[in-house]
């Protein structure tokens, strides 16, 4: 594993010496064996790992707006979720969070509050948008709220004052053409862009929906950050 991350960040490195590297944790049936590459993947520089919080569905739309055939799920219990912060606290790697329903806000609010939730952490709000999250392809199958103001305002009201750092993100959708993007700026939180998750009928370049997530975050008054500034906004270990 360390093999592996080193060889595939090294031209990041490189390039970005501070950049925030971030991991994905991997999909095994035991806890244990998802977690086992974070310490080398923190040796080879990673300051963050994702975690998706909670229990949800996909799947591809079938006839009628129905779900479809191909379907996966989230299954990160309770327990699960607690003992993945004790191993990311212990490592010193902050957990970049997957919200895909509200239900896995009100979990880390709550761990927030009982001071459970390691430092560095980073509630990104996923969007379902219009469309599929497994195959990009326009459907009438999604996940969580819709990519709308009311949405948006509903977590930033259950986030209130606790002090986590928060993110938008339309997966299977656009954040920039929804509005999403604007909204979460000026309410002070940031923007997840990228091809990963974006999908609509016009086919930007990476480049170019970081240009546009660029402008309106100048538009809005708030330049974008260096790797050094995002590290002490989250407050990486």
């Amino acid at each position: 594993a360390t093999d592996r991350y080193a060889l595939a960040w090294r031209p990041i490195r490189e390039a970005f010496p501070d950049a925030v590297l971030c991991p994905t944790t991997q999909q095994a049936p035991d806890l244990d064996t998802r977690l086992n590459f974070l310490p080398s993947a923190k040796k080879e520089g990673a300051r963050q790992a994702s975690i998706d919080p909670g229990v949800d569905n996909f799947a591809t739309t079938g006839e009628n707006g129905l779900p479809g055939p191909i379907r996966a799920g989230l299954d990160y219990t309770i327990d699960m979720v607690e003992r993945a912060f004790a191993t990311m606290a212990r490592i010193g790697l902050g957990p970049a969070l997957g919200i895909y329903e509200p239900g896995f806000l009100r979990l880390v609010l709550a761990l927030k509050k009982g001071g459970k939730l390691p430092r560095g952490t980073l509630a990104r709000l996923y969007f379902g948008g219009d469309h599929n999250f497994l195959d990009g392809i326009k459907g009438g199958f999604t996940f969580g709220l819709p990519p709308t103001l009311k949405a948006l305002e509903a977590y930033v009201e259950m986030i209130g004052d606790s002090g986590v750092p928060w993110m938008v993100a339309v997966p299977g959708g656009d954040v920039f053409d929804t509005g999403m993007a604007k909204w979460a700026i000026e309410r002070g939180g940031h923007v997840r862009v990228g091809l990963e998750d974006h999908a609509a009928d016009r086919k930007p370049t990476n480049l170019e929906l970081v240009n546009e997530i660029v402008a309106v975050a100048k538009e809005c008054g708030r330049r974008p950050a260096t790797c050094a500034e995002a590290a002490k906004i989250l407050d990486l270990p």
